[in-house]
């Protein structure tokens, strides 16, 4: 591929509309805001400098990252804290070609530490309506390590919201946690009308995805790489259309694979996958989605058709309506068309 080559799909990449769906909102806190919301609400951080932040977000693990994540979330306080949040978040995606995105939110991660539960969401809704030109729904994630009784406390202190939330997830520490810990409160989210989704096969197994599938009966996986290793998992999810949404820098920097030139997202479409590309914890591990989709159609000599797919994928998997998401794919080829 030469570098005019390269040129072109990088702005090919820029423009062509996606959805984004798999984001965890308190990851995209890039350092400079949390210094200026460390200030705002006086809260001591583990850092002298933008820099020094920057310097420990190096990870070999889920854990030691989850480590950095959680100490960052201290200085989220105030309806207006999660507002700027989201509301940054947006701004970025709405430049990288993002039209739709659901994202993640984990409401202990901040009631644990005495922030309520209407705090949170209000001040995420607010930030996320801030921003024209990109819809979006909320998912509320429960943390797998703790257990399922907690998340049974969140789901009721978010039982009025149940509006304003299009579904539910499983993320945080996936070895040692499978999805079948918390069977009960998805059946109750099921029951509510909710979508559900779950982390399955990062650093889980194959099994983990079968879990997700058959005791969570969930709509998406999260991840899902590992499920790879399993043929008859693969054709299973190829045959039913599942989506995976897939996170090459995440994968990357928590060392899923050693390098992007080993990633499979290419594989994944060869063999049917309903595969999507997406940023995870951005202001950790290097990148928004535009930046995950380069960083990938680089490193595997991805091609127009291989993104364009993608994008294509990305609404297609969305909780978006036929109808919505019949208007994306129009503008999708539109766009492929004239580009």
């Amino acid at each position: 591929m030469s570098d005019l080559d390269n040129f072109n799909l990088d702005q090919f990449i820029g423009g062509i509309p996606k959805a984004e769906l798999h984001l965890h909102i308190e990851g995209s806190l890039e350092p400079e805001l949390m210094f200026e919301l460390a200030r705002r609400n006086r809260v001591a951080i583990p850092f002298a400098s933008v820099e020094d932040v920057r310097a420990a977000y190096q990870f070999s693990n889920l854990q030691d990252f989850l480590d950095i994540y959680y100490a960052g979330a201290q200085v989220l306080q105030t309806a207006q804290d999660f507002h700027d949040l989201a509301a940054a978040y947006f701004a970025r995606a709405r430049a990288d070609g993002v039209r739709h995105a659901e994202i993640f939110f984990d409401p202990q991660t901040h009631t644990d530490r005495g922030i309520p539960f209407d705090v949170v969401i209000e001040g995420l809704l607010s930030g996320m309506a801030a921003v024209e030109g990109v819809s979006s729904k909320l998912i509320l994630s429960f943390l797998r390590h703790l257990d399922e009784e907690a998340a049974f406390a969140t789901w009721t202190a978010a039982e009025k919201w149940l509006d304003r939330i299009a579904g539910v997830g499983l993320d945080s520490s996936e070895l040692g946690h499978p999805p079948s810990k918390f069977a009960r409160v998805f059946a109750a989210a099921g029951e509510a009308g909710l979508k559900r989704v779950a982390h399955a096969g990062e650093e889980g197994p194959p099994a983990y995805v079968y879990e997700a599938l058959d005791i969570l009966h969930v709509d998406r996986i999260d991840h899902g790489n590992r499920a790879l290793e399993d043929p008859a998992l693969v054709e299973r999810l190829a045959q039913s259309g599942m989506t995976l949404t897939v996170c090459p820098l995440s994968n990357l920097k928590l060392c899923v694979v050693g390098d992007l030139a080993d990633h499979p997202i290419d594989r994944m479409l060869e063999l049917g996958l309903n595969a999507t590309v997406n940023s995870d914890d951005p202001a950790y591990f290097g990148g928004y989605v535009a930046e995950n989709y380069r960083a990938v159609a680089h490193a595997r000599n991805l091609g127009k058709a291989q993104i364009a797919a993608l994008a294509r994928n990305s609404f297609t998997g969305s909780f978006l309506s036929p109808e919505e998401i019949a208007t994306h794919l129009a503008t999708i080829e539109e766009f492929a068309r004239q580009n």
